[in-house]
């Protein structure tokens, strides 16, 4: 197993040291547990029964990760903690890390020792790395395409993946938005609605911040340019913890399959630079370009963690069967 530094503060056991991207972090979120959950769901109270039935326990194989689509590859750091947990006498070489391109048909990585704990952390493995690199790859095309903005996720994740998803995020080259509820104020509809008015529920913000001593950014949701004039005017008289103005549903759809921009661009011009700004709503991979030319620091997805398309990987014993079988399914 490749040697790993163990974070024991603010990170659930998370290793650190090699691994080409860090986690982000998480005051209470513990993604050993995770592994060891996702674990126990695969044995149940049994264990692999058909592993006990068809592999000697004390056979020694090597196996090897396969890439069937083209695309960007994350969760080899989480691999590796898996096969940890499952058998800390596995080793584990890669030819590749986290945020690599690979081709269909490459062979990229390589896990040898007892055949029976290989076998019960495959699909685990797997399963963590095929969404995780369906995640980056989509994330490295919206990045790519969404410049010179950055492109960012929701909270729109697999529950219980929060942390798991949003680095994938940051491997595939995006920016990570609020972790959770607990590390920013994100001041939306139904919190506007329910205080009465955007300028309510600001002042409403920044008097408790004031209260509880606490230090954070402060973003507001805006749906039209009378909701940014009545920010910017809160923000230029008053002193207030808002940092960014959300831009939601400024993009607008047209029957072509084209995007009008032009209240989008009008918001930021009249923000101008006073705070960052963020697009939300309406982004694709096909109009994200034109949203990134609207000069908005950010643009927000939810399509990146939430409609994900796993990346197709496996990890086989036999690599030439399989790569022969690939060919003929077009898959090699």
């Amino acid at each position: 197993m490749s040697a790993f530094a163990t974070q024991t503060a603010g990170g659930g056991g998370v290793p650190q040291g090699s691994m080409a991207i860090k986690p982000p972090s998480h005051p209470t979120y513990d993604l050993k547990a995770v592994i060891e959950l996702a674990l126990a769901e695969d044995a149940g109270d049994t264990g692999d029964v058909t592993c006990m039935a068809t592999i000697p326990f004390d056979m020694e194989v090597e196996a090897y990760f396969l890439a069937k689509e083209d695309g960007i590859v994350a969760g080899i750091a989480l691999a590796e903690m898996i096969f940890e947990q499952v058998d800390p006498s596995l080793k584990v070489e890669w030819m590749r890390k986290d945020g690599d391109y690979v081709h269909k048909g490459l062979k990229f990585g390589k896990v040898s020792g007892n055949a029976h704990k290989i076998v019960v952390a495959e699909r685990v493995v797997l399963n963590f790395m095929q969404r995780m690199s369906g995640i980056a790859t989509l994330t490295k095309l919206m990045a790519d395409a969404a410049y010179p903005a950055r492109i960012l996720e929701t909270r729109k994740t697999a529950p219980g993946l929060r942390l798991v998803d949003k680095w994938a995020v940051l491997i595939g080259g995006g920016k990570n938005h609020r972790m959770g509820l607990f590390d920013m104020v994100m001041i939306k509809d139904n919190h506007i609605s329910a205080a009465g008015g955007i300028i309510n529920a600001i002042r409403s913000v920044d008097e408790y911040l004031k209260i509880k001593n606490l230090e954070m950014d402060v973003e507001v949701e805006t749906r039209t340019l009378e909701e940014v004039k009545e920010v910017l005017e809160y923000v230029s008289g008053s002193k207030t913890r808002v940092s960014r103005i959300m831009l939601d549903n400024m993009v607008v759809p047209l029957e072509n399959g084209d995007v009008d921009v032009t209240m989008l661009k009008d918001a930021v011009e009249l923000i101008n630079g006073r705070v960052e700004t963020e697009a939300s709503g309406n982004v694709t991979i096909e109009t994200v370009h034109k949203i990134g030319q609207s000069g908005v620091t950010f643009i927000s997805s939810g399509a990146l963690t939430h409609s994900v398309k796993a990346l197709d990987i496996s990890l086989k014993i036999d690599t030439e069967l399989a790569l022969e079988v690939g060919r003929r399914t077009k898959r090699a």
